[in-house]
């Protein structure tokens, strides 16, 4: 099918090349003013300005009026946690009264929390708690989303996790990777014993996910009380010899030395990075990972944003993505992400939505199917509401300006 979109205030992110935005690249936001685009088999076929429109000899089967909208590509998500059996709000009014993060995974809470839940529920009943979750964020402008497990801590429990996340990629119209977060904590029986965790995770896990090809990346928590740099590298080259990339939690609570693991294994990218310094951030703005910032983490648990003007000024390739989970961001909604990032990061409109679109597509190895308006890639894009400018995006925080979301040519 052949479709023609008319009548488009701005048609954002337009691009021919398809790079990965550093530095001062991401304040280069190109677009087209009162503009049309087409679209064949769920795809961009083309694009250009309403002036040129009556150069166009085709026919359509469907003719589509904007009616003013602004049309972008949709947000690349790449960084959540979307399988989980329960919330934690009880957890919340803890941090409200004072506890820390430490203090309630002290006793018992936390990750090891939402793992005892998930390791009580089957595959059906996670499946079908996820479904609303993903088609929830998918009316909000998600067209990409990556899937990590992690509350499962078993053998039985991260298969389970990493075979709903499957069941998900065969159902979802958008695309999902899967991260195999194995390394999320120790469980307890473990805490004493980290090499015998280590090698479930090698001998046992990774063997299977090999066999039934349930992951795309390999994830480790390398933190502090957590997972070591060098147990980092262990389990990631682990993973790398059954062609798992890495991507890694890195720097959220203290200076780990997850950044420096991340760039020796040459990881897609580094996610979190609220706690750097100047040789930290040097080191990841030489190299090719990514470090993507996970703003509504940071306000959630009300810890220091991540220094994202640091790093683009640096001239690191930086991504944002919700870190969706039940703990520390129960959201998924990359236009408060975006906002956020804006407002408590300093960051351009510009440089938030090439961070949230193209440089999130590349966090998940999509960037030649998403991430920017692109001759070939997928037709996954958002259509706002009337607005008076791009920047009234992430200004009207409170505001739900998604006016459709379109997948694949399709509007949801």
């Amino acid at each position: 099918m052949k479709q023609l979109i008319t009548n488009i205030r701005q048609l954002v992110n337009v691009r021919s090349d398809n790079k990965l935005l550093k530095g001062t690249e991401l304040a280069h936001l190109p677009m087209i003013e009162d503009a049309w685009l087409t679209i064949e088999h769920g795809r961009i076929l083309d694009y250009g300005s309403m002036a040129e429109l009556v150069q166009l000899q085709d026919s359509y089967d469907q003719t589509i009026d904007a009616a003013g909208a602004t049309i972008l590509p949709s947000w690349c998500d790449s960084h959540t946690h979307l399988i989980f059996a329960a919330s934690r709000e009880s957890e919340f009014v803890d941090k409200l009264k004072g506890m820390s993060y430490a203090d309630i995974a002290a006793k018992g809470g936390g990750i090891l929390n939402s793992a005892r839940k998930l390791q009580a529920c089957s595959e059906e009943e996670l499946f079908q708690l996820a479904l609303p979750r993903l088609q929830e964020w998918m009316q909000l402008g998600t067209g990409a989303i990556e899937i990590k497990s992690g509350y499962g801590l078993t053998v039985d429990a991260e298969l389970k996790m990493l075979r709903v996340i499957k069941r998900l990629k065969d159902v979802s119209p958008i695309p999902i990777k899967a991260s195999f977060l194995g390394a999320h904590t120790y469980p307890i029986e473990y805490k004493d014993n980290h090499e015998a965790y280590i090698q479930l995770i090698i001998a046992e896990m990774l063997p299977v996910i090999a066999k039934e090809g349930l992951a795309d990346f390999i994830d480790v928590f390398c933190e502090d009380g957590f997972f070591s740099p060098s147990e980092t590298i262990r389990i990631c080259k682990a993973g790398a010899a059954i062609g798992l990339k890495a991507k890694i939690h890195a720097n959220q609570l203290n200076l780990s030395g997850g950044v420096e693991a991340g760039i020796e294994l040459n990881a897609l990218s580094v996610d979190h990075l609220e706690t750097m310094d100047a040789a930290t951030i040097a080191a990841l703005a030489a190299s090719n990972t990514i470090g993507t910032l996970l703003p509504t983490a940071a306000y959630f648990l009300r810890m220091g944003f991540q220094p994202a003007r640091a790093l683009i000024d640096a001239g690191a390739a930086i991504a944002l993505a919700s870190d969706f989970n039940p703990g520390s961001s129960p959201s998924g909604n990359m236009n408060t992400v975006v906002s956020m990032a804006c407002i408590q990061m300093k960051m351009l409109p510009e440089e938030a939505i090439n961070a949230a679109t193209i440089n999130g597509a590349f966090a998940m190895e999509l960037e030649s199917e998403l991430g920017s308006i692109t001759k070939g890639k997928r037709a996954n894009l958002i259509f706002t509401k009337p607005i008076p400018s791009l920047a009234f995006l992430p200004y009207a925080f409170g505001s739900n300006l998604i006016e459709r979301a379109m997948v694949s040519g399709t509007f949801i």
